[in-house]
């Protein structure tokens, strides 16, 4: 695609009025596609705020950042207004430190997390590597802290953490998740495999009916109640209390300390659950969706509130 210059001006203004800008699919929110997630994960690690354009909202910049910074595929990071590259070539700046230093923030913490490996899991690791010459055990603990091993050559920029006589190889971003983890072998109808319990993963989302709702807000339990949908949508239909989840209600929740009750809602359901787990994933610990939405709030609370 050639490039217009009117839309080069316009993707100028956005690099030049931001120091960090984040070409992604979705929002900083609500990803919608792993490489955007993983580079949402890495940036949120290391940034209080930055700036993201969703390029799935205008496809005339979807096409021409590609054009604008000669590099086919999305993510794409800006600092300084100098292009970074995509989401493997940020993975690799932070990991190797590069891209603290291109932030002006703080050289990572590289001390290998401890790890406890039962025995029998040890016994596992080694046999199979030991099938498996020049290879070494990979962890990854990804943005979601989902658990995975792999068999991968080392390539020198991992953190290495020996466990009962096994080494155990990760990347920057899950080592800081790893410190204290557990790892023991289990039985299950899958077969033998790893249960592993890890003390920093955030609490899972809590899901409250709307009686259950109904309850807190009565007793007067501190809680804050965030609606997640469009204005519009929202003005159709709300419970009474709730704050938007807009700019501002981000800018919000990002005063609150980290217990606080956070209380998501949307139409039914579903869009509340993606936005309750992105805060859970930002550290939050005492998130909730409300299961049904406001429909089941009219439904079964209030039939005032009216239904759409």
């Amino acid at each position: 695609m050639a490039l217009d210059e009117a839309t080069r001006k316009q993707i100028d203004s956005v690099i030049g009025s931001n120091r960090v800008v984040l070409f992604m699919k979705g929002t900083r929110q609500q990803p919608q596609c792993g490489f955007s997630a993983t580079t949402v994960g890495i940036l949120d690690t290391l940034l209080p705020d930055y700036a993201t354009v969703n390029v799935l909202e205008d496809q005339q910049i979807r096409d021409a950042i590609k054009a604008y910074s000669e590099w086919p595929t999305i993510p794409q990071l800006y600092i300084d207004k100098e292009f970074m590259g995509g989401c493997d070539v940020v993975k690799q700046m932070f990991n190797n430190g590069e891209l603290h230093a291109a932030l002006g923030v703080e050289a990572p913490d590289r001390t290998p997390p401890e790890i406890t490996l039962s025995d029998d899991a040890a016994k596992m690791m080694r046999d199979v590597l030991e099938q498996q010459a020049g290879l070494a055990a990979h962890l990854s603990i990804d943005a979601r802290w989902q658990h995975n091993f792999s068999l991968a050559p080392a390539e020198g920029h991992e953190v290495r953490s020996v466990a009962n006589g096994v080494e155990i190889y990760m990347d920057l971003a899950t080592a800081q998740k790893a410190r204290g983890l557990r790892i023991e072998v289990t039985e299950s109808l899958q077969g033998t495999g790893f249960r592993i319990d890890n003390p920093n993963a955030p609490p899972p989302v809590g899901q409250l009916d709307a009686g259950m709702l109904k309850a807190a807000l009565d007793a007067g339990e501190p809680l804050h109640l965030l609606d997640v949908r469009p204005q519009e949508e929202s003005a159709r239909a709300s419970i009474e209390g709730s704050r938007l989840l807009d700019e501002a209600g981000v800018a919000f929740i990002e005063t609150l300390p980290k217990d606080t009750k956070l209380v998501f809602y949307c139409h039914v359901g579903p869009r509340s659950q993606q936005a309750a787990e992105y805060f859970r994933l930002q550290g939050y610990t005492n998130v909730h969706n409300l299961v049904g939405g406001v429909d089941a709030w009219s439904q079964q609370i209030d039939p005032s509130v009216p239904r759409y």
